[in-house]
């Protein structure tokens, strides 16, 4: 296929959400396959969306930060947020639009959630459902159960959040840029001429993170996107600022409880 084919076919798939969210239904599932390196491009929906890819890994940014979201997880992203959402692979997307005011107890802010065997089962099964189920049916009640167990979720830590702060926002940009940078927050601080207590003070209000903490989910998130492209884990190792592959798999499996290799399986 052509790539101005791919572009317009792409044109297309992005533009059909408008009618899932026009629909009376409280609920709206669609399927949509995107192939490797495609980005949606910024954009919003007016409804809240359950963002889950049965294959591939999705990077997904907005202002407030970055997901990476791989098979294993979905991401929950409020209306009218705008975002973009980035294809490593090929991806193939399940999504449900969900309209918050018929939904009461849905999480307030966008996050990452893991899919449980019975969740992924339920987005697959939503692909199904018309665009304008009956009420009162099997279809309704489909959703309805896909919806608790939105409710029951556990978040979890993918999240990158960014500053707003133009100074902090600096030093965030630098570091997702080259994560293998081992500025300290101190070195950091005299080069924005700051005091240290200033940069450690304005990370923990702006991120809710200390300077640590917000370079290791960095290099996390960084390493995560690398793994999904099919990079040597010794290789992002390296680029994401480790010394050896060892401390990189330390780090990884005490935050993630498996091994790097085994991440994506």
């Amino acid at each position: 296929m052509r790539d101005e084919d791919v572009l317009d076919e792409l044109d297309e798939l992005i533009t059909r959400h408008l009618d899932y969210h026009a629909t009376a239904r409280p609920m709206a599932a669609m399927e949509i396959d995107y192939p490797s390196g495609a980005s949606t491009g910024l954009h919003t929906h007016p409804r809240g969306q359950l963002l889950y890819a049965i294959e591939g890994v999705m990077v997904v940014r907005c202002t407030e930060g970055t997901w990476v979201v791989p098979p294993n997880r979905a991401v929950w992203l409020v209306a009218d947020l705008e975002h973009e959402v980035r294809m490593c692979g090929a991806v193939k997307i399940r999504t449900v639009f969900v309209d918050a005011n018929a939904a009461p107890n849905l999480p307030q802010a966008s996050c990452v959630f893991a899919v449980s065997p019975l969740l992924r089962e339920l987005f697959v099964a939503a692909m199904r459902v018309p665009l304008d189920y009956a009420p009162a049916t099997s279809d309704e009640r489909l959703m309805r159960v896909l919806l608790d167990q939105l409710r029951e979720v556990d978040v979890l830590p993918l999240h990158l959040p960014m500053p707003r702060d133009e100074r902090l926002a600096r030093v965030c940009s630098a570091l997702v840029a080259r994560p293998d940078d081992g500025s300290t927050a101190e070195q950091w601080a005299r080069r924005l001429k700051l005091t240290s207590k200033t940069i450690h003070r304005l990370f923990a209000r702006e991120t809710g993170m200390t300077f640590g903490e917000w370079r290791q989910q960095a290099r996390l998130l960084f390493a995560l996107e690398r793994l999904a492209r099919g990079a040597r884990v010794v290789d992002v190792a390296l680029d994401a600022g480790y010394a050896s592959q060892s401390a990189f798999t330390a780090m990884f499996r005490k935050h993630f409880g498996v091994p790097p290799n085994a991440f994506y399986r």
